[in-house]
């Protein structure tokens, strides 16, 4: 006499039938498909004993229902990801949703793909523009202005000092004279074009000279003892009369040598007098 071999929910006899066997209990497919059987999370319907069942985290899938939340491609034989929602996304689909957005066109920038990262942000390579031409900026050197990227050139053209002799952007260095930017190269002697940065020099009608030039070439001679009137050291104040121009040193009486800077004076044959001496001529 062969033993008996039930269902242990409904007692049928199993022997030459399909069974299956749960929680060491051997139970007939339909006890299996009523009592036993594991909620599909996405149908929510029982996923039978003929049904392939898939798994993950404590949860049960039919494998057609294995699918990307997004795209709906089956996913029973590929990679996938699970969301914090419970939403089940392919490889592709999950990148997008929880990748990084492009601070230009706002898509998620994709895993592997070009991209630039500048102060916690991305942008797909081609998004990453100056913003005043407008081109991808890509390898080349870039600066900002506030939350604005601009090309090298771009920046230099809108935003650097222009140099006052040659109009042209101050990249780098440079010099300021009187408020006035100027290249180092281009701050040169007028008559020598001799480089006058850290050197004495001085300005005549928006033109820069050294003091050798400056006495040689433009400054005024005393009509007292004929030498240069510049301005450095002794002899900074000048006395003019008549088209005439003297030190302030040299500016004395012809014949008594008194100084008569801001004191009454009489020019005779070219000469200064004070006015006692002038009497005796």
């Amino acid at each position: 006499m062969t033993d008996r071999f039930d269902c242990y929910y409904c007692r049928d006899n199993l022997h030459g039938k399909k069974y299956v066997k749960k929680d060491e209990k051997h139970v007939c497919t339909k006890c299996f498909d009523k009592l036993c059987a594991n909620t599909c999370a996405e149908c929510r319907r029982p996923i039978g004993a003929d049904s392939k069942e898939l798994h993950h985290k404590n949860r049960y899938w039919h494998e057609d229902c294995f699918r990307c939340a997004k795209c709906y491609k089956p996913l029973a034989n590929e990679p996938f990801s699970a969301r914090d929602d419970g939403k089940i996304m392919c490889g592709k689909c999950g990148s997008r949703e929880d990748g990084n957005r492009c601070q230009g066109c706002y898509k998620v920038v994709m895993p592997g793909s070009q991209n630039v990262e500048y102060k916690n942000k991305v942008w797909h390579e081609e998004c990453f523009t100056c913003f005043e031409c407008k081109q991808p900026i890509r390898t080349q050197s870039f600066l900002a202005r506030g939350d604005d990227i601009y090309c090298a050139p771009c920046h230099e053209k809108k935003f650097a000092k222009k140099c006052f002799k040659c109009k042209q952007p101050i990249t780098s260095g440079g010099i300021s004279y009187q408020d006035q930017p100027w290249h180092s190269e281009c701050f040169v002697c007028e008559t020598c074009r001799k480089p006058l940065a850290g050197t004495r020099f001085t300005s005549h009608d928006d033109h820069v000279y050294c003091v050798d030039c400056y006495k040689t070439d433009v400054a005024k001679k005393c009509h007292g003892c004929k030498n240069p009137i510049t301005g450095f050291g002794h002899g900074t104040n000048v006395v003019n009369y008549e088209g005439y121009s003297w030190h302030e040193y040299c500016f004395t009486c012809k014949k008594c040598s008194l100084s008569l800077a801001n004191k009454r004076f009489v020019i005779n044959a070219e000469q200064i007098y004070c006015p006692d001496c002038a009497k005796k001529l």
